[in-house]
């Protein structure tokens, strides 16, 4: 028999909240579903469309009108179901094999303008400084008003080592700030291991790939081998993760918890949407059960002491992972709130080379908890240790802040961004990015968060002892 992920294609469980210029997606569908059509509200779109073509101001292309009608109808639906052209659809499956071109951005449309929803670790628009909830205005000397979404993206695009500035508006600043980057062939590593100091281990995972969960499976026999005795302490960096798919969020959380252990499930409409995920290889293993990446796993990793990291950018595939290991109560969970996106995207190829990322399910915690809208609190709430050059790039976006976004289908309160007091100091000039001291180093000695864990699993170890 088939795993779930063979016959239903990859399913996404990202944090994009539209077509993404370095798109790390990837997913196949397959569905017959005929229902009947409104033909009364088929007219009335066929009637609009004859007036454009009679009667706008300039003749417009029939592919053009047609595609526009598509994308408002999809994107319409929530923030996170999208209309993919030919190239976004081929970008986004060469993205979730971790190498594509572009400045290394997430983006949507608010208000006309493109609105940032994470820069990816590494990548010249993190480096640069933009964050989550940034609003782009002006790409070189062009106008963003008035353009599609694919136009701006394919702007962005362009060949390595070429630039591009980006005029950019952020809550709080009173100025436009300017940007210029450098565009490169991003090539994201999802998987950052290191032992911090002897026998305390430390992971950072920066998104859900096609290779992730195999990829720590390597690092992790790594760190076995690296310090000779079982480890006495782990942490798992989850912070900034806007997510990916939702099979590779199954094969992480596989390898701290017991096999055939409840990870995720999803409840939608049709049958393919209800599914129950348990750490088992036909879930996290799109080869089959022989190829099983956790199997030579050293067992110290199901009982090691754990810290998993969150803060508002962690989202969706990383909260599936911070949930499961929360609800077994593997791991302490550490940090800040997260970004609470509990849907779970299916990307439907069409037959003209196109597809559609549609919302087709929420996906719950082993115990049933939603975090739709609300996210994962932490056992233990710490803040940054510093505002000047936070690690948090998320921008203190969340998805209860996105319009029309999903409820919470149980009901439980939802948590917008704080609402920042006015700001009353006078105006200031552009800023540039030089200007601004860069992101710190996760896992670093600058890393407040990080260290705070890291003191946390000393405590653990000396009251084991006692």
């Amino acid at each position: 028999m088939r795993s779930k992920f063979e016959k239903f294609g990859l399913i996404t469980a990202g944090a994009a909240l539209g077509i993404m210029l370095s798109l790390n997606f990837s997913a196949i569908a397959e569905k017959d579903n005929k229902a009947q059509l409104p033909l009364d509200e088929l007219r009335s779109f066929a009637e609009v469309f004859g007036k454009i073509k009679s009667d706008y101001v300039e003749p417009v292309d029939d592919k053009k009108l047609i595609s526009e009608a598509i994308n408002g109808m999809v994107s319409g639906l929530d923030p996170h179901s999208a209309y993919l052209d030919v190239d976004a659809f081929k970008d986004l499956q060469a993205g979730t094999q971790g190498e594509f071109g572009g400045l290394g951005i997430e983006v949507g449309m608010e208000d006309g303008l493109v609105k940032v929803v994470s820069p990816i670790e590494d990548s010249p628009a993190y480096k640069a400084g933009l964050k989550s909830g940034d609003l782009i205005m002006k790409l070189d000397e062009a106008l963003v008003k008035g353009m599609s979404l694919n136009d701006a993206v394919k702007r962005m695009r362009g060949k390595p080592d070429t630039q591009i500035v980006l005029t950019v508006l952020r809550k709080g600043e009173n100025k436009p700030l300017i940007f210029t980057l450098t565009r490169a062939v991003i090539k994201t590593q999802s998987i950052k291991p290191k032992l911090t100091e002897p026998s305390y281990g430390y992971v950072r995972i920066t998104q859900f790939q096609e290779h992730t969960g195999e990829d720590l499976a390597k690092a992790l026999n790594n760190l076995h081998e690296q310090n000779k005795e079982p480890l006495k302490g782990l942490i798992l960096d989850l912070r900034n993760n806007p997510g990916g798919l939702l099979n590779a969020a199954v094969g992480v959380t596989g390898a701290f918890i017991p096999k055939g252990d409840l990870v995720v499930y999803t409840e939608g409409r049709t049958e393919d949407a209800k599914m129950r995920l348990t750490a088992a290889p036909e879930n996290y293993v799109r080869g089959g059960v022989k190829d099983d990446y956790l199997r030579s796993l050293p067992a110290e990793f199901k009982t090691v002491p754990m810290v998993v990291l969150v803060n508002g950018g962690s989202a969706s595939a990383s909260e599936i992972v911070a949930g499961a290991l929360q609800d077994h109560k593997r791991a302490i969970i550490l940090g800040t709130q997260s970004f609470g996106k509990g849907s779970v995207q299916t990307i439907l190829p069409m037959n003209n080379g196109t597809a559609i990322k549609l919302t087709t399910a929420r996906y719950f915690t082993p115990n049933g908890r939603s975090i739709q809208a609300k996210g994962i609190v932490p056992d233990i709430n710490v803040e940054e240790g510093t505002t000047v050059n936070a690690f948090d790039q998320s921008g203190s976006l969340r998805e209860a802040d996105l319009s029309h976004h999903l409820a919470n289908p149980k009901g439980e309160a939802e948590v917008p961004s704080p609402v920042e007091p006015a700001k009353t100091e006078d105006a200031k000039p552009a800023e540039k990015a030089g200007d601004r001291p860069a992101p710190i180093e996760p896992g670093s000695k600058n890393d407040y968060q990080f260290n705070q864990a890291l003191n946390l699993l000393k405590g653990l170890q000396i009251l084991q002892h006692k």
